[in-house]
């Protein structure tokens, strides 16, 4: 049994380590593969005639003179060395742009997950509990309605209303300015409280279908009818029986949510102003700067292999079928 785990662990292992070798070779592939040049971009096409040597001069700073197969020697080289390279349009370390900017993605990102998690996982065991109800079938229904909104819709929508309708949180940005400690703390809360708010939903609604279907399924079964047989209440059934048994495969779903909700929040980011990950890629395809694309990419692909590998290893150790003998 142990060694048949530790055999599935390192299969996972091996295929996540073969998919992020293909993605480093896609994170390189995929920019160059987009139309325009990105020191065109920086100089404008007037350079073309006016001054072709300056363009000539920086391709060759940036080494975007060399063949496909040079540059791709040296942007392996760089990653092992833990070097991400520098902007060719804000000539600053990629490193150095991406320290704030994954910050505030984070800061959107994990309070979402959390939030849209505990929101499915209460309402999708209430809608499940409370099958064919009016209850169930309004919660169903807010649920496909958000499921289908596209993220920016979503986002404009909130922002519209509620910020700029009703004046009741700030309509962009991070901060209000000159403020510290609690203070600092406690604005920082209320401009994010919007597209956190926004992220959550979107988040929440695929995992409450899942969770409303698992329990409906759920309390089907034969030891269901068992408990109540005892007499067992049905809430009683529901907080003992019912979610102890939806929980293992929604630990799962929630980590490997984490690559959709990295991608909404690029969105969320973008419709709000936030000085985020998102709008930082958003600058870089405009500009076609390829070190901060690249860059970008990668640390965002690092965090969604991670989460999507801890959530294959919760559910081999939350399941003792995967990975046991057959």
């Amino acid at each position: 049994m142990l060694s048949s785990r530790r055999a599935y662990f390192l299969s996972k292992l091996v295929r996540y380590s073969f998919t992020f070798l293909l993605i480093l070779s896609l994170n390189f592939a995929l920019p160059r593969m987009m139309p325009g040049d990105p020191i065109v971009n920086l100089l404008g096409e007037e350079a073309l005639h006016n001054d072709p040597r300056m363009i000539e001069r920086l391709r060759a700073e940036h080494g975007l003179d060399r063949p496909l197969h040079i540059q791709y020697i040296g942007y392996l080289r760089s990653l092992a060395r833990m070097d991400l390279g520098y902007s060719i349009h804000k000539n600053l370390s990629v490193a150095e742009l991406m320290e704030n900017s994954l910050l505030w993605t984070l800061l959107l990102v994990f309070p979402s997950v959390v939030i849209g998690s505990i929101l499915a996982l209460l309402f999708g065991s209430l809608a499940g509990f409370k099958n064919n109800s009016r209850t169930d079938f309004l919660l169903t229904a807010l649920a496909l309605l958000f499921y289908t909104c596209p993220p920016f819709l979503l986002a404009m929508l909130i922002l519209s209303i509620f910020a700029f309708h009703l004046g009741l949180f700030p309509l962009g940005n991070l901060t209000s300015g000159g403020r510290l400690g609690l203070d600092y703390v406690l604005d920082v809360a209320w401009h994010l409280f919007l597209p956190v708010a926004a992220l959550s939903l979107l988040g929440a609604s695929y995992k409450f279908l899942v969770v409303r279907n698992s329990v409906t399924q759920i309390f089907d079964e034969q030891f269901i009818v068992a408990a109540r047989a005892k007499g067992l209440t049905e809430r009683c059934i529901l907080l003992r029986h019912v979610i102890r048994n939806v929980l293992p495969p929604f630990i799962s779903m929630v980590a490997l949510s984490f690559g959709f909700m990295v991608s909404g929040a690029l969105v969320v980011e973008i419709v709000f102003s936030l000085n985020g990950m998102g709008t930082l890629i958003y600058d870089a395809v405009v500009a076609r700067d390829y070190p901060i694309m690249q860059g970008s990419f990668l640390v965002l692909t690092i965090f969604v292999l991670a989460a999507n590998f801890a959530a294959d290893m919760l559910y081999g150790v939350a399941d003792p079928r995967i990975g046991g003998p057959h």
